[in-house]
């Protein structure tokens, strides 16, 4: 029973805590959707350039991940954790294997995508009651359709993987926006 009230004590430590860096999740949500911008504004038409782009964006990714764990109770801590060591060896792979084909990369997209789908989803369902949960799931659901699309086209272009990296970044700063406000929702909760 005693474990019981101590997981219910750091939880509601946890929340307390989340909850006062709610602007933290906005200000990483803008600066995704930021990203998205420049990378549909970058005149990218070489798999190499797209390589290089998306290990940015998968080490950014998985440091964002690094971040969330600090915000998270100790089963999340560990699914936060292997998620970002995913995006981080993704982002490597991208740079130490730039040449590798346009199949390679696609591949590696749509694990990126996969992974961050189920993550998404998962966690959207354990947090169904809360306000705006059934966004993670549409994120989730988005990102698994689009990991599904990258692993069987094959015969695309930079212009297309460059879609796949954006679509990346969009749905990342949606999914960090969204966390922005639950947040402050709880917050206010917390202060009544």
């Amino acid at each position: 029973m005693s474990h019981v009230v101590d997981e219910v004590v750091e939880e509601v430590e946890l929340a307390e805590t989340a909850s006062r860096f709610w602007w933290l999740y906005l200000i990483t949500g803008v600066l995704w959707l930021w990203v998205t911008l420049i990378i549909l504004s970058l005149d990218i038409d070489t798999v190499y350039a797209v390589a290089i782009l998306f290990g940015f964006v998968a080490i950014g990714a998985g440091i964002s991940e690094f971040l969330a764990i600090g915000a998270s109770t100790t089963g999340w801590k560990i699914a936060h954790g292997i998620l970002g060591v995913i995006f981080i060896a993704a982002g490597i792979v991208a740079f130490f294997r730039p040449q590798g084909t346009f199949v390679a990369l696609a591949a590696i997209v749509a694990w990126v995508l996969l992974f961050k789908g189920i993550f998404d989803i998962v966690l959207s369902l354990m947090s169904h009651p809360a306000h705006l949960w059934w966004v993670g799931l549409i994120v989730g659901i988005i990102e698994i359709l689009l990991a599904f699309w990258a692993a069987g086209y094959f015969r695309g272009s930079a212009i297309i993987l460059v879609a796949w990296v954006a679509a990346m970044t969009l749905l990342r700063g949606v999914t960090e926006i969204v966390m922005a406000f639950r947040l402050r929702r709880l917050k206010k909760a917390l202060a009544v």
